[in-house]
């Protein structure tokens, strides 16, 4: 293939993933991680910013997974300090599927504890992935400071990254499992429990701890 003939493809793809139609737009990323360049770079982190559409983006996030980190990680790792919610979201997602530990830093207190819960949940996520070894007794106090925030859903993913970080998590849950807020101590004690039986399932280990809380007692463990 001849350079001038890639330079058109290139072109076609970079203009592909501004199209008006989603599948237009995933072909135009595919096409860009399949035939990495850093000058796609740039374009694929901003467009990671404002693509509406969830497979597209996790689409953009694997084209960038293929690109150099050297290239890539200072250029995500800049854009979760994004003022757009999305921009940060999709950054720490992608910093996650690099899964290069020097982004570490990036992960601050100010994510974790993300007013937006999309956000906040990509945090956890990516700091569990990328959290230095010995350093997970401080992330999962961190993370307790969140138990009891958002939906179901919001605190599923928090449960998770918790009971990822494995045995580390039990001094901050059992902390959390006598705080004065009632959603808190029913969160932690969830945790608590998928934490010993990870088969558990989330709402079934909500609903015991709900019980527990109204009782006025607390799990053993």
């Amino acid at each position: 293939m001849t350079a001038m003939r890639q330079d058109t493809d290139a072109l076609r793809a970079l203009q592909g993933l501004e199209d008006s139609r989603s599948s237009v737009r995933l072909r135009a990323a595919l096409a860009v991680g399949s035939t990495p360049d850093p000058g796609f770079v740039d374009t694929l982190v901003q467009r990671c910013g404002v693509e509406p559409d969830f497979f597209v983006r996790d689409m953009l996030t694997w084209a960038l997974t293929r690109h150099p980190v050297s290239t890539t990680l200072p250029r995500v790792v800049r854009e979760v300090r994004s003022e757009r919610a999305q921009a940060r979201s999709q950054a720490l997602h992608t910093l996650s599927k690099i899964g290069d530990r020097q982004a570490w830093p990036a992960i601050t207190r100010a994510l974790l504890s993300d007013a937006d819960h999309e956000v906040a949940r990509a945090a956890w996520r990516t700091a569990v992935v990328l959290v230095p070894e010995g350093e997970e007794s401080a992330l999962a106090v961190v993370l307790a400071t969140q138990l009891g925030r958002g939906d179901r859903e919001t605190q599923l993913s928090l449960s998770r990254a918790l009971v990822a970080l494995g045995e580390v998590t039990a001094p901050a849950l059992h902390v959390s499992s006598t705080a004065p807020d009632p959603q808190v101590r029913v969160h932690a004690l969830a945790t608590q429990r998928l934490l010993r039986d990870p088969d558990a399932g989330f709402e079934f280990a909500i609903e015991e701890a709900k019980r527990v809380v109204a009782l006025g007692g607390h799990s053993h463990g």
